[in-house]
């Protein structure tokens, strides 16, 4: 199920969100100071093209560089990057099928506002009891 999901939300908005952060990314890189975002910016691109399956968690430790960078990325790249998540959304949610990726899209919102400290890891390891063998 997640490979079709994964496959009609890259059609319908996962290539046009990646390229939005692909964009931001580059902007990142040219400005040289603020390359650690361009980073920040293309792990959520990878996300956006491929989310069902993944999800996004707290990297753990303290990081008050994090904050600062934080507030940085929402006042120059966050707010565009979630207006675009917004617009995908109510586009998608217009249709029954859309409805879940929709759902997906407005879950990125938040990493799209304040991507640094997070890390995207595959479900599976998020909901394994703890000991656990994979």
């Amino acid at each position: 199920m997640r490979l079709v999901l994964n496959v009609i939300w890259l059609i319908f908005g996962g290539v046009w969100l990646a390229a939005g952060y692909l964009l931001a990314a580059l902007i990142c890189f040219v400005l040289i100071i603020t390359i650690p975002f361009g980073f920040a910016a293309l792990r959520i691109a990878s996300f956006a093209l491929w989310p069902f399956g993944r999800t996004i968690v707290d990297k753990p430790g303290t990081r008050p560089g994090a904050l600062i960078g934080n507030i940085i990325w929402v006042i120059f790249l966050g707010i565009p990057l979630a207006v675009g998540h917004v617009i995908t959304a109510v586009a998608q949610a217009l249709t029954i099928v859309g409805i879940p990726l929709a759902l997906a899209n407005l879950k990125l919102i938040p990493v799209s506002l304040v991507p640094l400290g997070k890390e995207i890891v595959p479900v599976d390891s998020v909901n394994r009891p703890m000991g656990a063998v994979p």
